[in-house]
């Protein structure tokens, strides 16, 4: 019998060493990679051998506890050092997903006030980021809960990149609500956006929702305004990768447009994010939107398929403004309109 998807972990904490699906071999293979060193979390995040801003949050968490684990420092202050290198290179790595920074600070915040001398603080290090990786599935399934109630029996559901287990320690956030409310037993299916240039939705949504059983279809993205004013989508719900404290929701590239299209056509917009996902402190223009390399745009899986010589523009995120949201749907409720004005009423303290 076949195990569901999101009980599978895409990043977890085994014997002292970091392992991860290496979703970069996704769809045609499922491959776990493990690392032992902090620099080696470091890049698999920035080659995406993890992505998604909840399953990063907790990579670099458990980067920062390698760097610990692995620290010859025989004082507090040495090992404290030592843990921040690893701590500012880890954050070097992506700059638009807040659950990256939030993972840190919170390990970091842990080794600071762990009591004792090297080994305690070591210790309460390395707990604290696998706890953290277990909460996150739990907060995820709370978020599927509270957005359940939104999707229909029999609604058609577009998503863009990839919002599920992949994308986080497991179970998902956007893909999350889709598994809640089948498992409340509403018959779901979904729109997948191929999602250039790296085919997140193409590669691994629609992977999990096969392997899951879902109904789903692929279409390409250039196709999501056809099937919106054909009437076949009757919800859209995205993830987030940072959502600032006026309401703006940044989230991969393409999810603007898809947000303008649905609001054309009259279709509810919900984003889907845990409470990591937040960023209380910065407003939308203090947000700083990823360029990632050209070559993700002028090739195809590894085939050139533009001239050589084009210049190439590839911005990894981009951002859609509260007035295109209908309502935010996070663990700790559902937070509605005025989006901006109720994101800290209702998220509080990250």
């Amino acid at each position: 019998m076949r195990e569901d998807f999101f009980t599978l972990r895409t990043v977890l904490w085994d014997e002292g060493k970091v392992r991860m699906i290496d979703q970069t071999l996704l769809p045609q293979r499922l491959v776990y990679r493990e690392f032992g060193r902090w620099e080696e979390v470091a890049d698999a995040i920035r080659r995406m051998v993890v992505r998604g801003a909840p399953a990063i949050g907790v990579a670099a968490a458990m980067g920062v506890a390698l760097a610990a684990q692995g620290s010859r420092e025989s004082t507090r202050d040495g090992l404290l050092k030592d843990m921040e290198r690893a701590a500012s290179g880890l954050r070097s790595t992506r700059p638009t997903a807040v659950n990256l920074f939030w993972g840190i600070d919170r390990v970091m915040a842990a080794a600071r006030t762990a009591r004792g001398g090297t080994d305690r603080l070591v210790r309460a290090t390395v707990s604290t980021a696998v706890e953290m990786a277990e909460e996150d599935v739990e907060t995820n399934r709370r978020l599927g809960k509270v957005g359940e109630p939104l999707i229909d029996d029999g609604d058609v559901v577009m998503t863009q990149c990839n919002a599920g287990a992949l994308a986080t320690v497991g179970y998902g956030t956007a893909l999350g609500v889709v598994r809640a409310a089948r498992d409340a037993g509403k018959c779901v299916k979904v729109i997948v956006n191929e999602t250039r240039p790296a085919l997140q939705g193409a590669r691994l949504t629609a992977f999990e929702l096969v392997r899951d059983g879902f109904h789903c279809t692929l279409i390409s993205d250039t196709a999501v305004g056809h099937m919106m004013s054909k009437g076949r989508v009757d919800k859209v719900i995205v993830g987030a990768d940072r959502i600032t404290k006026d309401g703006y929701v940044f989230n991969k590239i393409g999810t603007y447009q898809v947000a303008v299209l649905a609001n054309r056509h009259g279709i509810p917009f919900y984003p889907a994010a845990p409470h990591s996902t937040f960023d209380l402190e910065r407003t939308h223009d203090r947000v700083v939107i990823e360029e990632r390399a050209a070559e993700e745009v002028f090739q195809v899986r590894g085939k050139r398929v533009a001239p050589k010589g084009i210049p190439v523009a590839n911005p990894a995120f981009d951002e859609t403004p509260p007035e295109l949201v209908t309502a935010i749907v996070s663990d700790r409720g559902l937070i509605g309109r005025p989006i901006g004005e109720n994101v800290a009423a209702v998220i509080g303290t990250p």
